[in-house]
């Protein structure tokens, strides 16, 4: 046993990692405070600062303790083994102390249903276990967009960002968090990549904020939107989601934002520049438009038809929900379980699918679905002309085989996963239906599934052990799946 744990010793620098995580702990206690304001301008009578300053407080403490107590050590390299040890346990640390202010409030009392939201919060799935929003704190609903934000672009990028004490390890934790396959830079150095891209995520979140407050939202339900749009992560400040406003400009705002939320940011940036022949060129991109586009106008005049509604109505419920859903944000306008079979079939497919690789949305990814079109294309070539080269082209350029490879593992593991999940969850006595769309949005962080689980229900329902598989789930659906697995194979864990 001791020669075992002498092994593991060597493979990860146990005190580098533990400061990083502390790093991340001491980050999250200090975003927390951010509540404060909030609890005192509404929720003043029912102790709310005390409490906020309280979690912080412990948050904080938590993450200076860790990095006191390893500080000789914090500019070691971060390897590959620490760099996803790191990602992993950071967001698990996170998630147990980002679920302090709803225990100590009283606002959701059990562990698995704050462990539940705030997994789903940082996670950017919006899945709830709530059946009544409106009657939480404004201060606990900000912290519960908060969390969305924080995990929309991702705290290790944060901290590389602002924290040069990660140095050339930095690059390793990007890799492990970063969502895609892809891995553009948009600067040399990954201190000022990161950088740029929460420019950008910051300027998107104060952008949005300001114009739906012009439309008519008060600061609170417009910045908690914003927050929550920009990180794709769905969650409202009202029961019926964005419905309750009933303002469609409102609405063609959040669908403008979604759609930016759900691009490569590399591209915006690009777009800022003026650098518009690198945005048009980009087959993912156009992708991404032209599907969105011919989706939304192909099930406008089928919704429109099949439930006899005008087009401009039709075109308005659409172009929300499939934006939403296609985007992985999760807000509602209407419910699609009710617009028949087929359509709820459709939005059950649109869960697997996902926006752009380099976007704050999550499931498979549009690149990744254009890759493995374009080579089961060119295998029907290839079987004529078997000696032929014939390689995947992407933005004119060849795809190597280790990305097909790559992808095509990616592909298997997702679904495997998803099979999985969805007998666990059948067999604690879900239905057919509400198991496998619960599973495919965890995977997908995607919110609302069909079933008992769909935009007019929540999760509250599902067993406690069925939750915590789907903390799982989402946790391995925001990491790419591979990070969070690979911890569980045994090369991780012994030298080959």
């Amino acid at each position: 046993m001791k020669n075992s744990s002498n092994k593991i010793k060597g493979l990860f620098n146990r005190s580098v990692i533990t400061y990083v995580v502390g790093t991340l702990l001491l980050l999250n206690g200090l975003l927390m405070l951010t509540c404060v304001p909030f609890s005192i301008l509404y929720d003043l009578e029912n102790n709310l600062p005390l409490i906020f300053i309280i979690c912080s407080g412990i948050t904080i403490s938590a993450g200076f303790l860790m990095r006191i107590a390893t500080k000789k050590d914090k500019n070691s390299e971060i390897k590959k083994r620490d760099g996803y040890l790191i990602v992993v346990l950071g967001w698990l640390f996170m998630t147990v102390f980002g679920s302090l202010p709803y225990l100590l409030s009283g606002s959701i009392p059990t562990l698995t249903n704050a462990f539940f939201e705030t997994m789903s919060g940082f996670t950017t799935t919006g899945s709830t276990i709530l059946n009544d929003i409106e009657s939480l704190p404004k201060s606990i609903l900000f912290w519960r967009s908060m969390t969305q934000w924080i995990g929309g672009m991702g705290i290790i990028v944060l901290t590389i960002a602002i924290l040069p004490l990660l140095g050339i390890g930095g690059m390793e934790l990007f890799i492990a968090e970063a969502p895609g396959p892809t891995k553009d830079k948009i600067h040399p150095r990954i201190k000022e990549t990161a950088k740029r891209l929460w420019i950008i995520y910051l300027g998107l979140t104060t952008l949005e904020t300001i114009v739906l407050m012009f439309l008519g939202l008060d600061f609170f339900d417009a910045i908690n939107h914003s927050l929550t749009t920009t990180s794709t992560g769905g969650f409202s400040t009202k029961q019926a989601s964005i419905a309750a406003f009933q303002n469609p400009w409102v609405e063609a705002v959040i669908v403008v934002f979604m759609f930016l939320a759900g691009t490569n940011f590399t591209l915006i940036y690009f777009g800022i520049k003026l650098k518009f022949k690198k945005i048009f060129n980009n087959d993912e991109f156009k992708w991404y438009i032209t599907s969105l586009t011919m989706v939304v106008f192909a099930l406008t005049f089928f919704h429109s038809y099949t439930n006899h509604t005008t087009l401009l109505n039709s075109f308005r419920n659409i172009s929300f929900q499939v934006v939403s859903i296609i985007t992985t944000t999760g807000f509602a306008t209407a419910d699609y379980t009710t617009w028949g079979y087929f359509m709820t079939f459709i939005f059950f497919l649109f869960l697997f699918s996902g926006a752009s690789a380099g976007s704050t949305s999550g499931g498979i990814k549009i690149v990744r679905i254009i890759i493995l079109i374009k080579n089961s294309l060119l295998e029907f070539k290839r079987r004529l002309h078997p000696k032929a080269v014939i390689p995947v082209l992407l933005n004119g350029s060849a795809i190597s085989n280790q990305i097909i490879y790559n992808l095509l593992a990616f592909i298997f593991l997702y679904l495997f996963i998803f099979t999985i999940g969805s007998i666990f969850l059948a067999a604690l006595g879900l239905d057919f239906l509400t198991a496998i769309s619960a599973v495919a949005s965890a995977v997908g962080n995607v919110g609302p599934g069909i079933a008992n689980v769909g935009p007019s229900y929540s999760f509250d329902q599902i067993p406690a052990v069925g939750k915590w598989v789907l903390c799982l789930l989402m946790l391995m659906g925001r990491l790419e799946l591979f990070t969070v697995c690979l911890i569980f194979t045994p090369y991780f864990w012994k030298r080959i």
